[in-house]
């Protein structure tokens, strides 16, 4: 079955919490006649959103794991991607723009632009994904799209201008009007499937014209041939616009904003229409793999069936019939029986069953296009693999995964419990790569690492639920690091001498903090003192010793080690010897360099009513955190900090009850800053006693 490219888009749906993403996706399914009715996020009636299939996701009215579907309108193939809006999900964004050729922005008409879709907003940025920003829940009291869309360009530095404008506001939104072809659009029917176009109504038409003029005035620096047509003053094609508009998005250079309420079916087939106008075809964006075979060389790759394949599995699902990968095509094309190499495990497998997905039903099909989204089952691969035919060795760059920040103890409460923790972390370490899991060797318990209090939480619920795994969880605990304040010296001998060979080594330099990065080692030795042969035995001594700081057994971060003098032995020296020269050097220096340690700060952003902000304030001011802004707008307002995450679990229940349920806060890491005095002496004085007990234990 051939598609043409041309007319296939691939979009996410992306925003801050509560914006609207899930309803607006359950629109889009309904319009395209995916699905036959409409079902509420909150389902009053037991359904719940499509795209939240997961019986968590429907309960707490969130998404927590992107979901994809594909649709068809009006004789182009959507593949959509509905992600998460909570910072605690932030790599299954990450994933799902890493494959994305384009996206819908979707901002509240009353919030505008939030904490989160700051966040989303870089994220698009750093993957280069354009993108047209549709504002949503414009039938809420206090909607003002236009103010949105100031904050687009002041806020996130885009040059957005509006190409619809809203038929009333709040209950009395009626429609939409198209600025391109100055036409009014009403969404008729019980479930405003029927569109009417009519004159633009008297009362709005100088508003039209003044947002028209702006429109043309932005694009025309996307055509030279709108640019004329405006200056002579004549009638301007709609299909001049449109192409004007296109090539502003797809350079990223213009962000076309739509209105409209996914809740009251305004303005999604028009949104529909936009995407296929205005958003990249899978052959429209530039997508490059480094050639492993050419010292990872740069290289485009084609969207063409007829070359070898090559492709990513950006995301992982473990389900009752074995391991689901959703794939992304981007060259050559995939069908069944075809054998395919995994690049970075240097396996070779066969496609067995290749699926489409729709949320979490599916569709067996023969083969897959350039460009199209799939799924493959029973490969064994992890999140980010590149697979390719006709013997390429090619790797797409891997997204950025951030570091998990915070941590929690783990107890399964019998041995049933205890063997399926072991199968369900398994697998959700897998399926995530910020879920991280370890032993920790003093005390045996199960620790597991993640984005937040509520990613972890999710993740304990998932055990119990989907694993029958009942666990008790200690204490979370915050990922602290150590650093060093100051330059210190060292020069050290490890010499061990026993029936045979012995062990000789010495090595001499000094370590000092270092702020471009965790951890380098510089080699300034001269005459060769210390044989190169021994160098990495000396760079990998270091690294074994900044995994765990003396003061509380964190890693140690920000440090330079420096060799400059050395000496070895014709016999007795030895790899191991020079490593643990290294560790023995290192730990006499770091006493001597002021040790400190770091915590992780949170970048939180509270809103809620204006009238609570004086205990707003007071919460972030009691948790040793750091006003950074705070705005107001008319009853509603909002508050950046900066507050250590040690200091904000249980945040949630101090807010809710502060502000008697109405204010809310998101926060992700921001970077880790330096631990105070007195706090500082506790950590370390816990430290010393919790290793006295593992001592007189054993």
């Amino acid at each position: 079955m051939s598609i043409d490219i041309t007319k296939m888009r691939n979009i996410g749906i992306s925003a801050h919490i509560d914006s609207g993403k899930t309803t607006l996706s359950e629109r889009i399914l309904f319009f395209s006649n995916k699905i036959h009715a409409i079902h509420e996020v909150r389902g009053k009636d037991g359904v719940g959103a499509t795209m939240d299939h997961m019986e968590l996701e429907r309960e707490r009215g969130i998404t927590i794991q992107s979901a994809a579907t594909q649709v068809q309108w009006k004789d182009h193939t959507i593949n959509l991607i509905d992600t998460p809006g909570h910072v605690d999900f932030t790599i299954e964004v990450e994933r799902s723009l890493r494959v994305l050729d384009g996206a819908v922005l979707v901002l509240c008409a009353v919030g505008g632009v939030q904490s989160q879709s700051i966040t989303v907003d870089r994220q698009l940025k750093r993957y280069h994904v354009p993108r047209i920003a549709f504002i949503n829940k414009c039938d809420r009291t206090g909607a003002n799209p236009f103010k949105v869309t100031q904050q687009l360009r002041e806020k996130l530095g885009l040059n957005a201008v509006m190409i619809q404008l809203p038929i009333g506001l709040e209950d009395k939104l009626e429609g939409v009007v198209d600025l391109v072809s100055m036409k009014a659009v009403y969404f008729d029917g019980a479930q405003g499937t029927d569109i009417r176009y009519a004159e633009i109504p008297a009362d709005l038409k100088a508003s039209a014209d003044k947002h028209r003029e702006e429109l043309l005035d932005a694009v025309s620096m996307f055509s030279d041939e709108l640019a004329e047509a405006y200056l002579a003053g004549g009638e301007i094609a709609p299909e001049l616009i449109h192409q004007a508009v296109r090539k502003g998005a797809l350079g990223e250079q213009f962000v076309p904003v739509m209105v409209g309420s996914a809740y009251k079916n305004k303005g999604i087939q028009t949104l529909l229409d936009g995407v296929n106008n205005y958003l990249p075809n899978p052959a429209e964006v530039k997508n490059y793999a480094l050639d492993l075979d050419k010292n990872e060389e740069k290289v485009e790759l084609a969207v063409d069936d007829k070359s070898p394949t090559v492709a990513l599995g950006f995301k992982l699902e473990d389900g009752q019939y074995g391991q689901l990968t959703y794939v992304r095509i981007y060259q050559g094309s995939l069908k069944k029986g075809d054998e395919l190499t995994n690049t970075r495990a240097r396996k070779r497998f066969k496609v067995g069953r290749l699926v489409r997905m729709h949320s979490n039903s599916m569709e067996d099909i023969n083969e897959g296009v350039p460009g199209d989204i799939v799924a493959l089952f029973g490969i064994d691969c992890a999140s980010g693999d590149t697979f390719c035919g006709g013997g390429l060795n090619y790797a797409m760059t891997s997204m950025f995964v951030p570091e998990p920040v915070i941590s929690l103890a783990i107890t399964p409460k019998d041995k049933k419990s205890s063997d399926s923790l072991a199968k369900a972390l398994n697998r959700f370490t897998k399926e995530d790569p910020t879920f991280q899991t370890y032993v920790d060797p003093e005390s045996n318990q199960t620790i597991i690492k993640g984005m937040g209090e509520l990613h972890l939480e999710v993740y304990v619920e998932r055990m119990h639920r989907e694993y029958k795994c009942e666990v008790e969880t200690g204490m979370p605990q915050v990922a602290y690091r150590e650093a060093i304040t100051q330059r210190a010296d060292f020069n050290y001998t490890h010499k061990k001498q026993t029936g045979g060979s012995g062990q000789y080594g010495r090595v001499a330099g000094y370590i000092e903090p270092y702020t471009e990065g965790d951890y380098e080692f510089v080699d300034s030795i001269k005459g060769g003192v210390i044989p190169t042969e021994f160098i990495p035995s000396c760079d990998k001594g270091f690294k074994e010793a900044v995994k765990r700081g003396s003061l509380i057994g964190f890693p140690i971060v920000n440090i330079r080690c420096v060799i400059n003098d050395g000496q070895s032995h014709p016999v007795d020296s030895s790899d191991i010897a020079f490593q643990l020269a290294a560790i023995g050097a290192f730990r006499e220096a770091y006493g001597k360099a002021k040790p400190c340690i770091l915590e992780p700060i949170m970048k939180v952003s509270v809103e809620g009513p204006t009238e609570f902000q004086g205990n707003i304030f007071a919460s972030i001011n009691q948790r040793r955190g750091l006003i950074l802004s705070s705005s107001e707008d008319g009853s509603f307002s909002r508050v950046e900090a900066e507050v250590p995450l040690s200091e904000m679990f249980g945040y949630s229940t101090t807010l809710r009850s502060l502000t008697q349920g109405k204010a809310e806060f998101t926060m992700e890491f921001e970077k880790y800053g330096k631990v105070p005095s007195g706090i500082s002496e506790t950590l370390v004085k816990g430290y010393e006693e919790k290793r006295k007990k593992e001592q007189s234990r054993s």
